[in-house]
């Protein structure tokens, strides 16, 4: 007859001499010892083919017109952030108003000039990199800040000239926009 065991057999670790000098975690894999070895993060990324010169030419201006306006989405969140936790520590309507202005001015200080120099399709995606950021249209913003007359009135200029304040981001439908965001390393508030 035959012996049977019931415990697992341990695994024998090997002998150090004096000159080892590299220490490492092991885990225990099918009796055998295997190393752990910590190593940087790999990003795999396919390159794109383009089916013509004229898709190619078309992307690239979609890159060019993301990153111009990445800058003005994120410090335009970051702001309506801000102001969204001043206004929710301040009850005083005549002091949220003023909060309001100031960021207002603030932000028209800064951009008046680069954002009036946008182009349409630049104003367009800003529009969506900008509910991206805050998860709220810009219309809503506007409607919640400076009231629902005045957001009327902006969206009504901003139609005439092929905006619409109501539009949505949608990372399926702008495929396009949220690979050029993630070769560029933008990481917006509420990814």
């Amino acid at each position: 007859m035959g012996a049977l065991k019931a415990q697992a057999q341990t695994p024998t670790f090997p002998k150090t001499g004096k000159n080892d000098t590299i220490k490492t975690y092991v885990t225990v894999l099918d009796g055998e010892m295997v190393p752990w070895i910590v190593t940087e993060d790999v990003n795999i990324v396919d390159s794109r083919i383009f089916k013509s010169e004229a898709d190619r030419k078309a992307f690239n201006l979609l890159r060019y017109n993301v990153t111009k306006v990445i800058p003005y989405a994120h410090f335009a969140g970051s702001r309506y952030r801000q102001l969204q936790r001043d206004l929710a520590l301040t009850g005083d309507k005549e002091k949220q108003k003023v909060l309001i202005k100031a960021c207002e001015s603030q932000i028209k200080d800064m951009f008046k000039k680069e954002i009036q120099n946008l182009t349409i399709s630049q104003g367009e995606i800003l529009i969506k990199l900008i509910n991206r950021e805050t998860d709220n249209t810009t219309y809503s913003m506007v409607k919640e800040l400076k009231g629902g007359f005045n957001a009327f009135l902006l969206q009504s200029a901003a139609r005439i000239f092929g905006h619409n304040l109501k539009e949505t981001y949608d990372r399926d439908e702008q495929r396009d926009i949220e690979q050029i965001l993630q070769q560029a390393g933008y990481d917006s508030y509420r990814n």
